[in-house]
């Protein structure tokens, strides 16, 4: 059996984020300040900042114009450290930051230090362990910090996605293909049923500054696939000493769960170390 906290064993999550970098404009980054502003407030000035699963480098680049002394990203997929580099430098050459390959698992704040804000936005449930992401990451928050992150919920279609999840991950790339096409096309009649309209959906799509299309991928591929509810993630940070300063959840569903025939969304979370 594989080690799924290997990054061998995941999906290649740094690809789609090169790909979807190239299209990033001022609008995209505005609305990663938007996304952090709404969990961290209106600036980050003089904080320093660690992204964990930095991804495209987005929100490195929109704590760095928040006010941020200074960002450390660090990802397990050298892809996406490579553009994360990239944008940092195309955007703000110099600014404070350095990123790094490195897995969660290996964060050491003996080593990196301690910081006024750790983020990770829909990693953790990636790294194959999530609870044990969960503490390693926390052991880098300062004292009085807080640790702003995202994880997926629970839905009654897990055992499904994480089918899904694996072998998408392994497919050939036309096999993905077909998978994304058969999503959007489900996607567009549950829309229509709705009386939404598919294209206007698509044309105002801002999740993490994202395009729907790579988003698709996204979600398809996200293997290693984990979900939480916010009364356990409640439970385990307690358990480590930080109190909730700001929970963003959907309620609702059968059992507290949404059925999660398109997939899980994200439920935001923001602790604070006491």
């Amino acid at each position: 059996m594989s080690d799924l906290t290997a990054q061998e064993s995941h999906f290649s999550f740094g690809k789609n984020w090169a790909a979807y970098t190239e299209k990033v404009t001022e609008g995209e980054i505005t609305e990663a300040e938007r996304g952090l502003q709404k969990l961290l407030g209106q600036q980050l000035d003089g904080l320093r900042f660690l992204d964990i699963g930095c991804g495209s480098g987005l929100h490195a680049l929109a704590a760095l114009r928040l006010g941020a002394r200074e960002v450390i990203a660090v990802d397990i997929d050298p892809d996406s450290v490579a553009t994360t580099c990239l944008l940092l430098e195309r955007w703000l050459p110099n600014a404070a930051f350095r990123v790094e390959c490195q897995s969660v698992f290996d964060l050491n704040p003996e080593v990196m230090g301690k910081f006024d804000v750790v983020y990770s936005w829909g990693v953790l449930h990636h790294t194959g362990d999530m609870l044990r992401a969960l503490r390693q990451a926390s052991e880098l928050v300062m004292e009085g910090g807080r640790f702003a992150f995202a994880l997926y919920r629970r839905t009654w279609m897990d055992w499904f996605w994480r089918s899904e999840k694996s072998w998408y991950a392994q497919a050939s790339i036309s096999a993905q293909t077909r998978a994304r096409a058969i999503y959007q096309l489900g996607f567009r009649l549950a829309l229509a049923a709705n009386g939404r309209s598919y294209s206007e959906y698509v044309a105002n799509y801002r999740t993490r500054g994202m395009h729907f299309e790579h988003d698709v991928h996204d979600w398809l591929g996200g293997w290693p696939y984990e979900t939480i509810s916010p009364r356990e993630v409640e439970a385990q940070m307690r358990a480590i000493g930080f109190v909730p300063e700001q929970i963003f959840a959907t309620k609702g569903g059968f059992g507290g769960r949404h059925l999660g025939l398109f997939g899980s969304g994200c439920d935001e979370y923001v602790y604070r170390r006491v």
